[in-house]
């Protein structure tokens, strides 16, 4: 097993019109104000940016994100990433009976010097420090469109 390796998934039921989850999550220069744990997202240009994050434990990941889809018909939004995570992420939304359902997609290698140390004893962690920024994430973007 690569322990610095990783895949999540992550399953938001949010309120809303699928179309207002999608336009909300479209603009990534925007998740600062309702995501708390992603510090800065920075446009290099229309395509890409520089974004950094961090949750729980003290330390700051920064990757440069670019678009590889953004397919509003069918709910997708992908990025590549490079830096101290290398890989990818989606966002596919999906309508359910009471709004929306915005599933989180990743896969990246870390590379991050200081967590490629720790890969094996900190793995509880960073999973864990994953978890609870996906959980705010939820929370601040069910907010932001129960407020619009």
């Amino acid at each position: 097993m690569d322990w610095c390796h990783y895949r999540f998934r992550s399953v938001w039921d949010l309120p809303g019109a699928p179309s207002g989850v999608y336009a909300a999550l479209e603009c990534a220069e925007d998740y600062p104000q309702w995501w708390p744990q992603v510090r800065e997202v920075n446009p290099l240009d229309d395509r890409s940016g520089v974004v950094r994050f961090r949750s729980f434990l003290p330390y700051d990941l920064v990757v440069t994100a670019e678009e590889r889809r953004r397919d509003p018909a069918a709910g997708i939004l992908e990025i590549g990433m490079t830096g101290d995570l290398d890989g990818w992420a989606r966002w596919t939304v999906t309508a359910t009976p009471t709004g929306a359902r915005a599933r989180y997609d990743q896969e990246v290698d870390v590379r991050r010097p200081l967590m490629r140390r720790l890969a094996l004893p900190g793995r509880p962690l960073f999973l864990l420090n994953h978890a609870l920024m996906m959980r705010a994430g939820r929370r601040g973007l069910a907010a932001r469109l129960a407020a619009v």
